[in-house]
């Protein structure tokens, strides 16, 4: 039996308004600096994205965009944050190490306990929480060190999965989580991104995964938002979308092809605040 939408329930999400935007180096294949930047459409299509969540009901905070770090809007990458617990990013790129400390300082100054990563990472770039797992990418910006350190710290299994596509450098740009219920995990996922081993270990998680087309892949539709119900997508992924709607879900398509000159999409700009669970 096909798994089905579970049903949405309430995020809350921080983002980061792309005053700043611009793309004036190059650290994956999507950016070209030569190619001109209009930060003005960034960021309208970022508004409209932060509206969309906004409008689905969902909870948005933001943090203040520091100058000299256009990458800034990619908020999914400043941290991941499991059960009240904030792992702080540690960037490969220097020019992006600044974010890391400023996203951590936003959490520590609303009084989230947060933890000052030693090993590379690029918070929920790469680490991905999916029911009871963390799903963590690794290849070309995540180190497997990385790996091991979020697990002590969350106390959840943590799987690793190699990247090995440049394209898809971070781990929420060739896999997206449709469900994150614990009783019924979903994903969707690129295959091609992901090495052999890797791709057998998505199967065996996942065998009732969606299974995106290159057409999907190549417009960043893996880097979506869901909530269980509403899925946040690039406007290009239509197979993806014919997908998802088949299984239940709402795709709602968003246009941030101004940021994905950096390399990111919804997802990329979303990072998610994920409270302790208590239990009576």
């Amino acid at each position: 039996m096909t798994a089905t939408a579970p049903g949405r329930t309430d995020r809350h999400y921080l983002m980061c308004e792309p005053v700043h935007y611009t793309v004036s180096y190059e650290i994956n294949p999507w950016m070209d600096k030569t190619r001109f930047t209009d930060a003005e459409l960034a960021v309208r299509q970022w508004r409209t994205l932060r509206d969309t969540y906004l409008d689905l009901g969902h909870t948005v905070e933001t943090i203040d965009p520091l100058p000299g770090l256009p990458d800034m809007v990619y908020a999914a990458n400043g941290a991941t944050m499991v059960d009240g617990v904030v792992y702080s990013a540690r960037f490969r790129y220097a020019e992006r190490a600044a974010e890391g400390p400023a996203y951590q300082k936003w959490f520590a100054d609303r009084g989230y306990v947060t933890h000052t990563a030693a090993q590379i990472n690029e918070g929920e770039g790469d680490l991905l929480t999916v029911g009871d797992l963390i799903l963590a990418g690794t290849g070309f910006r995540t180190d497997r060190a990385a790996h091991a350190e979020a697990q002590e710290l969350f106390g959840r299994p943590v799987v690793s999965l190699e990247l090995v596509d440049p394209h898809y450098y971070h781990l929420d740009t060739a896999l997206a989580v449709l469900s994150s219920d614990r009783s019924d995990p979903q994903v969707a996922y690129y295959p091609p991104a992901f090495s052999s081993g890797s791709q057998a270990v998505l199967r065996q998680l996942f065998p009732d995964a969606v299974i995106a087309t290159e057409r999907d892949a190549r417009a960043l539709g893996l880097n979506a938002v869901s909530d269980g119900l509403n899925v946040v997508v690039a406007p290009g992924a239509t197979d993806l979308a014919a997908a998802l709607r088949e299984r239940g879900f709402t795709p709602i398509p968003v246009d941030t092809s101004e940021l994905l000159k950096g390399g990111g999409g919804a997802k990329c700009c979303t990072l998610e605040i994920r409270p302790e669970i208590r239990t009576a």
